[in-house]
């Protein structure tokens, strides 16, 4: 008679020495070996290197921090135990997979965070094809997500995360993640940990997550140089003839931005049923933006109502203008900044008119709040970039003519 052979299973736990943390700990992972094939997750405790003990896999000596660590690693070993007599007694065998996800929990059909999260972008989808949302949004949080489930795979060795895994620590670590590992700028991790915030504040209000993981993050924006064109500079390219008539339609849809601060998307979405006549008896557009699904109201002044005049009934849709690509539209305007002076220094691409409209109305004394609404911000703290700008070249200026009046200064100090 053949006798069956018996299983080997067996519980380790060693420091990850090659991922040190910022405060110089080391995370504590736990493998599990079934049958020779293993499976690793992180234990979420961490320890100084220098206090562990490789033998026995447990914290050295019987300090306060000792005695609750092992405490907590004789918890996680009865876990896994417990979990391997279950699946031997209900299914007969046991891998180390299947082991280490009955063990964290992910083995159900219990509602875990990254299924929370594909749930949250079938609705975007949803979203962008009802053309509420854009298709970029929606690309940022497939991106997120990517990098979350690399990072839980990399740091924890979790294929999913619980609701629970959602620390404070955790979003610190993943800052570190994207910033070390990935080796992401700071306003590119600045864009992901605002798109983390939303979802997580999701799970809140819907009461799968118990309380704010970013409560102890910090981590604000820093202002990029938001280029612009003066008054002077705007006047001279209204005023420049372009020898290609496409090139002279994609100035012209620069003009329009710069005088309704209409972004590219917007502008290419424009229809004619948002241009409505208001009982002030101007015409108005009327728009929900894009990337926000924030309303956007700007009186349309003469050069926008003649630019729109110029190209009526190209369209088809009811759209207002045929818009080529982003890409082509930044080729020409490259080739018509290259024939203009005071161009020639600047990158003009589509965006600069909505950073131009926002400068140019507020120097002409447009109020913030009124600024505000017509470039549909949802937050006026975002408008009041534009008037720091306006400060920062006030302040440049003044230093640059500061030259002008030192003999003036030299005269003055001579009479004390």
């Amino acid at each position: 008679m053949e006798m069956k052979k018996k299983s080997t299973f067996k519980v380790l736990f060693y420091l990850k020495k090659n991922a040190p943390k910022k405060n110089g700990k080391v995370a504590i992972m736990c493998r599990i070996t079934v049958n020779g094939n293993q499976s690793a997750f992180s234990t979420k405790l961490d320890i100084s290197s220098a206090n562990w003990d490789l033998k026995y896999g447990r914290v050295l000596g019987k300090s306060r921090e000792a005695q609750e660590i092992n405490g907590k690693l004789d918890k996680v070993r009865f876990g896994i135990e417990e979990g391997y007599s279950k699946i031997l007694k209900n299914e007969g065998t046991v891998n180390s997979s299947k082991l280490k996800n009955t063990f964290l929990g992910m083995d159900s059909d219990e509602l875990t965070f990254f299924k929370f999260y594909e749930k949250f972008l079938l609705d975007f989808e949803k979203k962008v094809n009802n053309g509420l949302r854009v298709n970029g949004t929606l690309n940022k949080y497939k991106i997120l997500l990517t990098h979350l489930r690399n990072f839980a795979l990399i740091r924890y060795g979790y294929s999913d995360l619980s609701f629970n895994d959602l620390t404070s620590d955790c979003v610190q670590e993943f800052d570190y993640y994207l910033r070390d590992d990935q080796s992401l700028n700071h306003n590119t991790i600045w864009l992901y940990m605002i798109a983390f915030t939303t979802i997580c504040r999701l799970a809140i209000s819907r009461k799968h997550l118990a309380s704010n993981p970013f409560r102890e993050y910090k981590n604000i924006k820093k202002d990029k140089d938001r280029g612009y064109l003066l008054r002077s500079e705007l006047e001279r390219l209204v005023s420049f003839n372009c020898e290609k008539k496409n090139d002279e339609f994609v100035k012209d849809l620069f003009v329009f931005s710069c005088f309704t601060g209409l972004s590219y998307s917007d502008i290419k979405g424009l229809k004619n049923s948002n241009i409505q006549e208001f009982f002030d008896g101007n015409q108005w557009i009327i728009v929900r933006r894009k990337k926000t699904a924030t309303s956007s109201n700007v009186m349309l002044l003469d050069i926008p109502k003649m630019i729109i005049g110029k190209y009526a009934g190209l369209s088809k849709d009811g759209k207002v203008f045929p818009v080529p690509s982003n890409t082509t539209c930044n080729d020409s305007l490259k080739r018509i900044s290259e024939l203009i002076d005071c161009l020639k220094e600047k990158k003009v691409t589509f965006h600069l008119a909505r950073h131009t409209f926002a400068t140019l109305f507020l120097s002409e004394g447009v109020a913030l709040e009124s600024l505000s609404k017509m470039l549909g911000h949802r937050n006026i703290a975002t408008t009041q970039i534009y008037a720091k700008i306006l400060n920062e070249k006030v302040g440049k200026d003044m230093r640059k003519v500061s030259q002008n009046f030192k003999a003036m200064e030299l005269s003055f100090v001579s009479k004390f």
